[in-house]
This record gives structure tokens, C-alpha cells and sequence, in this order.
């Protein structure tokens, strides 16, 4: 009996994480099978500064999780985070091809086209591109679905998720170096999404924010599509840095202070001031970017929280506080996902990107004779860096 296998590996600042689901027939959400992580090296600020180090990580994760699920990993999809990730959104238009003015899928992939032109982004790679919004001479296509209405003029708006190109070869350079076949990269925001928030959440309004340890990473949804994503240089390391000041603490004691671990008697609210500070600075970079897209306040389900930062005792108030937003520390909106380690939001991206069908990859042909062009050139200079 042949096994539907998914892997998904989320190579992170912090820790690099695997997980094996199987997809079931007949049941919604994968059955997890093995995880495995380690300890990142050669990432700053989620990107990657030295491949051989981060070719390591991956294989020491990848060797866990294959020993935990009686598996070989030979394929998986990839997150992709750091600061240069981002969207971008563009629109664009065509006149209807055909004479009785029925819009087919050849005018929606015109419009498309036209709107990525209209795009000027230098070094960029576009990651994923989604339409969220038709007009259709002049009127707005209720549910989004133009194809079999007539009409005269066709017009898109289209949010693309980008990051930068030598980002995205390098983390596709280190992850096939420790032999792992990449099937498609993902946005890490987008990977947590899937778990982190339902359905419903996404189609009245909401956003996710990972404060990770070096970047803190914004995505929002409306009508079930995303209509931003963002990512800062401001992290939950950055928290510890400053607990380590103001306390004159070593950093690993302020480490321990910021998560509960140590339970010495420290001045309590000199210490909420210090957090609360911080995490001031990243809800006000927060704001900003949801005034950019006019939803400040305006999300109906509210922020959920995710990420090592989310585990201040008092940030559910202070975000809403601060956003003036329904606000909590998400959870896995499956079930399954809420036993063991996958409980813990970590590993919200790794097991994301199980979800993601290879059948609905955007543009397969054309990546996969990217990434074969990519091998060829840059393998033999990865190897040279590995010891």
C-alpha cells in the first residue's frame, strides 16, 4: 500500500524543525508520524549567511525525523522567513477575447500577467501570487470568481509574496546540499497561517503575528485571502537583551527570566516595564502597517499571537491595549496538533507546510527548471564551503 508522505522543514533563526505527516483519506488534517529538530547555525535575522552551517542544521533535524518515523526524507516543502520577506500588491487588465464577451481563464491569466509586469521589483522573487479582488467594467465581481460572467473589461488586483532571490537560492542551496529534494517554498507567515487560524477567522478579518527571536512577522487575512504580510527586524532576542540590561543579568539568566524558567525573586514590575517597552516598539510597527491597508482596529477576529515572545504573561492585554483588537496566544486550530510537542506554536510553520498539496503549486514547470538551473551552478561552490 503505497503512503501519502508530506514533510515539511522549517529552517528558522532559532531552531531548525521537521515534520513527517501522512494524509489520510476521507480525513481533513495529516497524521503526524515523526518530527525532529535542531539547533540552527548560519542564519541572521531569518536569513542565510552561511550555507554549510545551515546545510548541518538541516541534516541533523532530517536524521532525527527520519529515525522517529522509519522513513527516508528525500523530498519536502520549505518555509522561507527573514527580514526581506514581504507582499507587494499590483493591478492589472485586458480586454475580453471573446466576441459573445465571456470571460474564460485565458483572460484572467491575461490580466494576471499585465499586473506582474506592472511590477518593478529588483532582486525580488515572487514566491506566491494571489488574486484578491475583479472588477468587471468597472463593477466589483462579488466572490471573486470572474470566469463564465460577460463583460467588456476584465480587471485584477493581485497581492504578490516576495523576498529577496540570493535569500531564496541560498536556502534552497543549503537544504538540497544535505540531500533533500525542495518541492516548493512557502512563506513561513502563510505555512503558520494554515494552522494557527481557521477559516472563518480569515473570511470576517483577522492577522497572525510571530514574534520569533530575531523578526517579528505580520500576516492578515480578509474573505479568506491574505491583504498583507510583513516582516521586522525586532525580535524576542531583543527582550532578553534588554532584561539583561536593565537587570545587569547574564544573558542566558535573562533568557530563563523572560520565559519563567527561573523563579528568583526579581523586581516584578521593574521587569514588566522592561518587557512591556519592547513589545510597545513592535505592536506600534504593527499598527502602522495595518494603517497602511486602512484595517487598524478593523479586524473583526482580532490578532492571534505566536512565536517565543507570545509567552509574556500580560501580552493578550497589552495587545489589545495597544491594537484595540480582540487579542490571544493561538493555538493549532486542529486537533491533532494539540497533543504532544506540536502543542507548542513553534512548530506552527513545520506542520503548515504538510498541508500544502503539491497539486496546487503555482508555476511548477517554471520553478523546477529554476532550481535544477540553480543546482547545477552553484553546487560544486557549496561543496567547496562544506568542511
Amino acid at each position: 500500500m503505497i503512503r501519502n508522505i508530506s514533510v515539511g522543514i522549517d529552517v528558522g533563526t532559532h531552531a531548525t524543525r521537521v515534520v513527517v505527516a501522512e494524509l489520510v483519506k476521507d480525513k481533513k488534517n495529516p497524521k503526524i508520524i515523526g518530527t525532529g529538530m535542531a539547533e540552527s547555525k548560519g542564519l541572521r535575522h531569518g536569513y542565510v549567511v552561511n550555507p554549510a552551517e545551515v546545510s548541518k542544521s538541516v541534516e541533523k533535524a532530517v536524521h532525527e525525523a527520519e529515525k522517529n518515523s522509519g522513513l527516508k526524507i528525500r523530498r519536502a516543502f520549505a518555509s522561507i522567513g527573514g527580514i526581506s520577506l514581504g507582499s507587494e500588491i499590483s493591478s492589472g487588465s485586458t480586454v475580453v477575447t471573446r466576441a459573445d464577451g465571456e470571460i474564460t481563464m485565458l483572460d484572467i491569466k491575461k490580466a494576471m500577467a499585465e499586473a506582474e509586469e506592472a511590477l518593478h521589483l529588483p532582486n525580488k522573487r515572487i514566491l506566491e501570487s494571489m488574486p484578491i479582488a475583479f472588477k468587471l467594467d468597472g463593477k466589483e465581481v462579488l466572490g471573486g470568481r470572474p470566469e463564465g460572467l460577460h463583460g467588456n473589461k476584465l480587471e485584477v488586483k493581485v497581492l504578490y509574496m516576495t523576498c529577496l532571490e540570493h535569500h531564496f537560492s541560498d536556502l534552497i542551496i543549503a537544504i538540497e546540499e544535505a540531500g533533500v529534494e525542495v518541492l516548493n517554498v512557502i512563506p513561513s507567515p502563510y505555512a503558520a497561517s494554515l494552522v494557527a487560524l481557521n477559516e472563518k477567522q480569515k473570511i470576517v478579518g483577522c492577522a497572525l503575528l510571530n514574534i520569533g527571536a530575531e523578526t517579528t512577522s505580520l500576516i492578515a487575512f480578509e474573505n479568506n485571502l491574505p491583504i498583507v504580510m510583513h516582516v521586522f527586524s525586532i525580535g524576542s532576542a531583543d527582550i532578553t537583551n534588554d532584561i539583561a540590561l536593565g537587570l545587569r543579568v547574564p544573558l542566558e539568566e535573562a533568557e530563563g527570566i523572560k520565559t519563567g524558567a527561573l523563579m528568583r525573586d526579581y523586581p516584578k514590575k521593574k521587569l514588566d516595564q522592561i518587557m512591556e517597552a519592547r513589545l510597545s516598539d513592535i505592536f506600534e510597527l504593527v499598527d502602522k502597517q495595518l494603517k497602511k491597508i486602512n484595517r487598524s482596529g478593523l479586524l473583526p477576529a482580532g490578532i492571534t499571537l505566536t512565536g517565543g515572545g507570545s509567552n509574556v504573561s500580560f501580552i493578550e492585554d497589552l495587545s489589545r491595549d495597544f491594537l484595540h483588537l480582540p487579542s490571544k496566544v493561538g493555538l493549532s486550530s486542529f486537533g491533532e496538533a494539540e497533543r504532544g510537542k506540536l502543542r507548542d506554536h513553534s512548530w506552527f510553520v513545520a506542520y503548515g507546510l504538510t498541508l500544502v498539496s503539491p497539486s496546487t503549486e503555482q508555476n511548477s514547470n517554471r520553478r523546477n527548471s529554476w532550481l535544477k538551473n540553480l543546482k547545477e551552478s552553484f553546487s560544486s561552490l557549496t561543496r567547496q564551503l562544506l568542511p
